[in-house]
């Protein structure tokens, strides 16, 4: 992993909050404000995308993140590496950033939606194993 790659990426991202990053997977992957945003991979950024953003990568010519699975299967993942140009300066990626940040907030926000209903499942089941103990 090239060191100098990770702290220009840090920087480009920096306006949109703190940013933070962490080994995985042979890369880094990037936070900002707590949201998993970015990666690094094979000496690229990439951008979450999601189905609001896909479109704006895609026009833009931007090529997905791949990998090869075992047996040579492609298996393509939802981020894009961002235009060239917005790698030479903070203000050329913002739009980009900005597109990533609003798909991490909305993965967030589905994650969270599906919580309540997992605890909604357990508080179901606590007062039916009280009422063993008691019987």
């Amino acid at each position: 992993m090239d060191a100098e790659l990770l702290n220009h990426c840090k920087e480009l991202l920096a306006p949109l909050g703190a940013v933070r990053t962490r080994r995985m997977f042979g890369g880094h992957g990037i936070y900002v404000d707590d949201l998993f945003m970015a990666l690094i991979a094979y000496d690229q950024l990439y951008l979450k995308a999601d189905d609001e953003t896909r479109p704006r990568f895609e026009a833009a010519g931007c090529e997905p993140f791949r990998y090869a699975k075992q047996g040579g299967e492609s298996i393509s993942l939802s981020y894009f590496r961002p235009p060239e140009e917005a790698m030479e300066s903070p203000a050329l990626m913002q739009p980009w950033a900005r597109l990533a940040f609003g798909a991490a907030l909305r993965a967030r926000a589905k994650v969270s939606v599906k919580r309540p209903k997992a605890a909604a499942k357990t508080a179901k089941k606590k007062p039916g194993s009280a009422s063993r103990k008691a019987g």
